[in-house]
């Protein structure tokens, strides 16, 4: 069995570009958390994806570490989406190019779609077991897996992702990009519309709803997805749509939130209470939960109003843990 990349639309492809924060981080107020979240430090995100490029002068200092599951014996991306959702949670603040949602989290990159987006369903599942299982040279752990790539239901890939989130791994993922502008019907790509995941889903820069973003009763949060500029391969930039870049945001701001919230309570949170923090901090657009479930992700957010609906939201998701791990919430 195959999965691939989410079909995703590359918008243009630029050479350089003068050090900004893109719109779609703006429009999340990432600045907004960065200095009291250290900027992410620390925090390790296993983007399961085509790869990274290597070299990039956005990226290069923010690997911790990778492994190829593709046979190639690289993980140096040669597709480029791997390369712009890395960029997107993690590029560099270092005056060139763009900056990423938590400039200073680190990225194990793990190859596991080929130049084309394809990948055999072995391949993913072994580099989620890999995620769970690394330790970094100083004994760190992976905090957030995100996976931006989609396929049918299969059972191994959802015991594994039941395994990452018994251990306290947060694993964010694309929704699709099957949408046809109605919110009454359902459409379901796997990984994201397994229960444990947090599913995200796409809008535009102006906060609408994109129209080629899944709806369905799993959504989690949705994040900007639409002319998202980021790295690329050959130390370039591009702009890319899909619900492939809205995920990211949501992967680089966990690291974020896990921080800030870590600090508050004074101890390491469980993924279930991190999840119920990355669920506040969400703007209600007014539109169905199929479409864009808490909310559009704001980390400026400090509004409460909806506290006992995503408490439901986070009990729901909590059934799926073994009993030890439900105790949670804010």
């Amino acid at each position: 069995m195959e999965k691939k990349l989410i079909p995703y639309k590359v918008i243009e492809v630029v050479n350089t570009v003068e050090e900004n924060i893109p719109a779609g981080i703006e429009l999340i107020h990432a600045k907004e958390a960065w200095e009291q979240a250290s900027y992410g430090e620390g925090v390790i995100i296993a983007v399961i994806d085509t790869g990274i490029d290597k070299s990039h002068p956005d990226l290069k200092d923010q690997i911790i570490d990778g492994k190829d599951f593709t046979n190639t014996g690289d993980y140096q991306d040669d597709n480029g989406h791997g390369t712009h959702v890395s960029g997107t949670i993690l590029a560099s603040l270092n005056d060139y190019g763009v900056v990423g949602v938590a400039p200073r989290a680190k990225v194990l990159a793990l190859k596991a779609l080929d130049e084309n987006g394809q990948g055999d369903v072995k391949w993913i599942n072994t580099a989620i077991d890999y995620a769970i299982n690394w330790e970094g040279p100083s004994g760190e752990k992976v905090s957030v897996i995100s996976m931006s790539l989609g396929g049918p239901e299969e059972e191994e890939e959802h015991q594994l992702i039941k395994k990452a989130v018994q251990n306290n791994i947060l694993v964010v993922c694309a929704a699709g990009n099957s949408g046809d502008g109605r919110d009454d019907t359902d459409e379901l790509d796997y990984p994201g519309a397994y229960p444990e995941v947090v599913e995200v889903g796409a809008v535009d820069l102006e906060k609408n709803l994109a129209d080629f973003s899944n709806t369905n009763d799993e959504i989690d949060i949705v994040a900007p997805g639409v002319e998202i500029l980021s790295t690329y391969l050959g130390g370039k930039f591009a702009k890319l749509s899909g619900t492939s870049m809205a995920t990211p945001h949501v992967s680089g701001a966990a690291a974020l939130i896990k921080i800030i919230a870590e600090k508050e309570f004074g101890r390491i949170l469980t993924e279930a209470e991190l999840y119920a923090q990355l669920c506040m901090k969400t703007e209600d657009l007014g539109i169905s939960k199929k479409a864009q479930g808490n909310g559009l992700l704001d980390l400026s957010s400090t509004q409460k109003s909806g506290e006992r609906e995503i408490k439901i939201t986070v009990e729901s998701k909590s059934l799926q843990l073994p009993a030890q791990t439900v105790s949670v919430y804010f």
